[in-house]
């Protein structure tokens, strides 16, 4: 794999082993980053983020990559079975939230990963009160309607 900078030192088996076939599938299809970004979904920066196993890819970026490839079939489903068991064994930040309890499983979400949860509610939703307008704004224009008719007839 020339021109790839090393992998971390201490990236566990799976990772190693994912980043690595993602690698070689960006390879084989000749294209730059800045021209895999432009087929897919997803920027430059983020490929190079995955490609050097900074961050691990959403599988929907994995599914772009194999399709750009031309993977299908059990092809590309060698790529993400090596995605599900790389994301488990991803080694979190420091600073990463603990995950809650069954998150690596993924059971409600399979393609929505701990680095992508979505921030709980909150309490209070401002946006609450744009229903309510909505219907007083569709009040006001039906009055100044039936007024027209009625001034027009």
């Amino acid at each position: 794999m020339g021109g790839w900078q090393p992998l971390p030192e201490g990236l566990p088996a799976e990772v190693r082993h994912f980043v690595e076939q993602l690698r070689l599938l960006k390879d084989d299809t000749g294209l730059s980053l800045v021209a895999l970004g432009a087929r897919t979904a997803y920027s430059k920066s983020s490929w190079q983020r995955y490609l050097n196993a900074v961050q691990p890819p959403p599988r929907q970026a994995v599914a772009a990559l194999c399709r750009v490839a031309g993977l299908t079939g059990a092809d590309a489903e060698r790529h993400t079975v090596r995605w599900e068991l790389a994301v488990q064994a991803w080694p979190r930040p420091a600073n990463a939230p603990e995950p809650p309890p069954g998150a690596g499983e993924y059971e409600d979400d399979p393609t929505l990963p701990w680095w992508d949860s979505p921030e709980p509610e909150r309490a209070s939703r401002p946006h609450g009160r744009l229903l309510p307008a909505a219907l007083v704004l569709l009040l006001v224009l039906l009055v100044v309607a039936v007024v027209g008719v009625v001034a027009l007839g």
